[in-house]
């Protein structure tokens, strides 16, 4: 991962849906573990998530998130990823169908473009119930720190490094498997 010198502000997120055929799974998943890791190599790569179908379905949704637009759109348009894709063709119902997201509210939009939205006290419910927890936890985890190194625990400062410990996870990782697990409920 090199995200030195980037700012989270910046993120984006490109979402790739495949509709694999039937008899190419198996083909599929090994295209997949060497594309991902091809991914995870690149510069400004943060992380990535496949969502798998349920039982008995073809539909892959990739998500990769970059450090910034410029260095996605490196990755987008380099020859290494346009080989993959043109390996992975023959394997698909539809095509290739990447999207690029820039929205905070990325969480809970729908892996298709004709899907709506949940509801926002859905979002709101959620978004507490991963949200909450965490602020009680996290001051306590680093309240050995804080004991440690008094200065760190004062005022604006400890607020900064407390916020940075809940938004972080929440953003890159809670949130988004949260919100996988929850699909049915969300959308329901």
């Amino acid at each position: 991962m090199n995200t030195s010198g980037q700012d989270n502000r910046n993120v984006v997120t490109l979402v790739i849906q495949h509709k694999v055929r039937a008899q190419a799974l198996a083909s599929y998943e090994a295209w997949l573990k060497r594309t991902v890791s091809t991914a995870r190599r690149q510069p400004g790569h943060l992380d990535v998530n496949v969502i798998r179908p349920d039982d008995g379905g073809l539909h892959f949704t990739t998500v990769v998130r970059f450090a910034d637009a410029s260095l996605l759109q490196a990755w987008v348009n380099s020859a290494e990823r346009q080989a993959l894709v043109n390996e992975v063709l023959p394997l698909l119902e539809g095509g290739d169908n990447p999207q690029v997201h820039e929205d905070p509210e990325f969480w809970f939009t729908p892996p298709s473009s004709g899907a709506r939205q949940p509801p926002r006290w859905k979002q709101a419910l959620l978004t507490y119930l991963v949200i909450c927890p965490m602020t009680l936890l996290v001051p306590q985890l680093l309240e050995p720190l804080f004991a440690r190194f008094p200065q760190l625990g004062w005022g604006i400062l400890g607020n900064l490094i407390v916020n940075l410990f809940i938004i972080l996870p929440v953003v890159f990782y809670i949130m988004p498997w949260v919100t996988r697990r929850c699909a049915k409920w969300l959308r329901g």
